[in-house]
């Protein structure tokens, strides 16, 4: 029973839980960067004030105010929104992935007791994108192999 089992989980294409981490990924980062507009690059005022007043960063036991905190606001924004675009289409799912690796970071250096129910999860699904990639159910597949057929075309000769 086991072993049909085993044999019926070995079934499942990878790319299917690639795509399953790729969308839980996308999606509270998503809706977080929703969160932060007003309109069109326009910063609400929640977020201006959770990067002038209360983020700080945690840093070896010591509390630091953000670096440019309007500036780090509009490109965690802009971050959020873009980022999981591109991996929810898995075009750049590498560097997206990267890239909501750094964000999880700097969260866990900003709100230091969400390591166990949140960045942890985060990180690891963005570790995993980062290192398997989107699999074959992402634009990167489609264009990944494309260029693979075009390579192989034969040139016409004069």
């Amino acid at each position: 029973m086991l072993r049909r089992v085993e044999e019926g989980l070995a079934a499942v294409p990878p790319s299917l839980p690639l795509l399953a981490l790729r969308l839980a990924l996308a999606v509270p980062f998503f809706r977080s960067g929703l969160t932060k507009w007003d309109g069109f690059l326009q910063l609400s005022g929640g977020a201006r004030y959770l990067f002038n007043e209360e983020f700080k960063l945690h840093i070896l036991g010591r509390v630091y105010d953000f670096p440019l905190p309007i500036v780090s606001a509009h490109l965690s924004g802009l971050a959020e929104i873009v980022l999981p675009i591109l991996l929810v289409l898995g075009l750049g799912t590498r560097f997206a992935a990267l890239g909501l690796l750094v964000m999880t970071a700097v969260i866990q250096l900003t709100i230091p007791d969400g390591w166990a129910n949140f960045h942890l999860p985060w990180a690891a699904m963005s570790l995993a994108l980062v290192v398997f990639g989107g699999g074959r159910l992402a634009v990167d597949a489609l264009l990944a192999t494309r260029s693979d057929a075009s390579r192989f075309r034969p040139t016409p000769t004069a």
